[in-house]
């Protein structure tokens, strides 16, 4: 089986870097300084140059990278095609919007770090992780057994089926929405000169503040529908909050607060069953 992958950033190169450690011959394709990094760190095997003689194409490229590159290739016949992307309707519906040759998966692994680029790359990124694999009446099903092999055989500890709309919904709220917060917090004034006036709740509210502003404006862009309603949600929740304090009310306020410990305890429950 010859495997390519389509971009060698964090993503791509840990692709890259598990799947080498699985035994598996892996060819890159990316700009060409970090091809050059990849067949120096021994991340890939190969420079791939036409893409027609793989079986399965990984693509981690940003959206709209993605979908011109899976646009422009010539595939091989029968070929299985997944991207990595965080958005799964708006490629789908792209990848189907005209006939193809290939089968195409979508899928998006729950893995990641602050950082970016192959330097911060690892084989060990996606052990123990899930990875989601959206699925429509057009998923080849031998396709998303191909996969679920391979993704085993990477690390990862579970895979999730669901529709593009699905997960889009759940990723705007689990995800999107959660950067949204972070990016939001730290313009606070008060954040200056906050050396010695913190723990481990700043820390956590702050880890995911950076976001890269043209990565992921795109990918609110491309899930507007999902990411504005829970965004609304949540200020409407924030509201509550914030009436309760204008006006005094201790009664209110801990009512709101024992919601979100009891709702928090459910999510915990439903956690450890899985």
């Amino acid at each position: 089986m010859k495997i390519m992958i389509a971009g060698l950033g964090l993503i791509g190169g840990s692709m890259a870097k598990s799947l080498k450690r699985a035994g598996y011959a892996v060819a890159g394709k990316d700009l060409p300084h970090v091809e050059k990094a990849a067949l120096e760190q021994g991340a890939v095997d190969e420079i791939a140059r036409d893409v027609s003689v793989y079986d399965v194409v990984f693509v981690a490229l940003p959206p709209d990278a993605a979908m011109e590159f899976i646009g422009a290739s010539a595939f091989r016949p029968g070929a299985v095609v997944a991207d990595f992307c965080g958005v799964k309707g708006a490629l789908e519906e792209f990848v189907y919007s005209a006939p193809r040759a290939f089968r195409y998966v979508g899928c998006h692994p729950m893995a990641g770090k602050e950082v970016s680029g192959l330097e911060n790359s690892a084989e060990t990124l996606f052990d123990g992780a899930s990875m989601i694999v959206t699925e429509c009446e057009k998923t080849d099903p031998a396709a998303v057994s191909l996969l679920e092999k391979l993704f085993s055989q990477m690390g990862f500890g579970l895979v999730r089926k669901c529709s593009a709309a699905y997960h889009d919904k759940k990723i705007a709220y689990t995800s999107q929405l959660a950067h949204i917060v972070s990016n939001a917090y730290v313009k606070s004034e008060t954040a200056d000169g906050f050396p010695g006036f913190t723990g481990g709740s700043f820390q956590d509210m702050t880890r995911i503040a950076g976001v890269d502003e043209k990565v992921w404006s795109r990918l609110y862009m491309l899930n507007l529908p999902a990411v504005t309603e829970e965004l609304e949600t949540l200020i409407g929740h924030l509201s509550q909050y914030l009436d309760a304090l204008r006006t005094g009310d201790e009664k209110a306020l801990q009512s709101l607060l024992r919601e979100g410990r009891e709702r928090k305890e459910v999510l915990d429950r439903e956690k450890k069953i899985l």
